[in-house]
């Protein structure tokens, strides 16, 4: 099958076949659809259609999500080893996986798209916050920067490269020592390697801004450190001058109420004063992340 209208990979066709089969009878005059057929590996034929609900089923993991760290964190000042080998570790992974790329327009514009228009990203965040948490007009100044900086970014489509996804810390669960395993791949398996590391980035902003009010002690050493690490192993400096659509999605998540209700509004509004100010900036400077907080 071609690339491209959001039909790249089989379960996009998949996930419109069966939203098919559920609606085609319920409009007049349309024809009837009659069941979703799969083709195996053997090629085989198996019926999908006609499900109510649909589930994964996944192998069992054990370990403690890296929100854990995160919160012991307000208690530090210094990182202390422990903590410096599970970045490194994140940091490593990251790089590794990053490096196997891909070649195809297609799809380094559909994660461009999908970082802003989908259900599951910057403008679906918004539209499950409540009502004046952040005003419609502050949405769209925000939206539409992110346009913006998707037409900047099209012609990188040399940096399409095999990600996570959803690189952040609930999906991350450290066993032992800095060994780790990962929940819950998102919306693809290549993109743009930016996504994944503004994942987690943002949460050395966010825990820091929620328990301090500015970016300090381990959450600033840990964020230097992610970048240092990340970019000392990928070589890829042209990084800063990608994150800030990706910081904008990852900041809407965690100023969003839903998720946290416990912030305040003043940490809130640091939030979007860091987004609105990164996506002004010709590049993200990790030295200037209180500025972008402050002013």
């Amino acid at each position: 099958f071609p690339e491209g209208l959001g039909h790249d990979y089989p379960s996009d066709r998949a996930q419109v076949f069966l939203l098919d089969l559920e609606t085609y009878e319920g409009l007049p005059k349309h024809a009837k659809a009659i069941d979703v057929l799969s083709e195996m590996p053997d090629g085989s034929i198996k019926s999908i259609g006609g499900g109510r609900e649909y589930y994964l089923l996944m192998e069992r993991v054990e370990g403690k999500d890296y929100f854990n760290d995160l919160r012991e964190f307000s208690s530090k000042e210094k990182l202390d080893a422990k903590d410096k080998k599970k970045i490194k570790a994140m940091a490593l992974y990251l790089a590794e996986i990053h490096s196997i790329k891909k070649d195809s327009r297609s799809l380094y514009w559909r994660k461009l798209r999908d970082n802003i228009g989908h259900g599951e990203c910057l403008m679906g965040v918004f539209d499950t916050y409540p009502d004046g948490a952040l005003s419609y007009e502050d949405m769209a100044e925000i939206e539409k920067l992110c346009v913006d900086w998707r037409a900047r970014l099209k012609p990188k489509t040399h940096r399409l490269s095999q990600i996570h996804g959803d690189f952040h810390p609930g999906n991350i669960w450290f066993k032992d020592n800095a060994d780790f395993v990962l929940l819950d791949r998102s919306r693809g398996p290549f993109g743009e390697p930016a996504d994944d590391v503004t994942a987690l980035a943002i949460n050395y902003i966010f825990f820091s801004i929620k328990n301090h009010g500015a970016v300090r002690g381990a959450y600033i050493e840990g964020l230097n450190l992610f970048f240092e690490e990340y970019i000392g192993l990928t070589g890829d400096k042209e990084l800063f001058e990608i994150l800030a659509p990706f910081f904008a999605f990852r900041g809407a998540v965690v100023a969003n109420p839903v998720f946290y209700p416990e912030l305040t509004i003043e940490a809130r509004n640091k939030i979007f004063r860091f987004v609105k100010n990164v996506l002004s900036a010709e590049r993200f400077e990790t030295r200037d992340v209180n500025y972008y907080i402050k002013n």
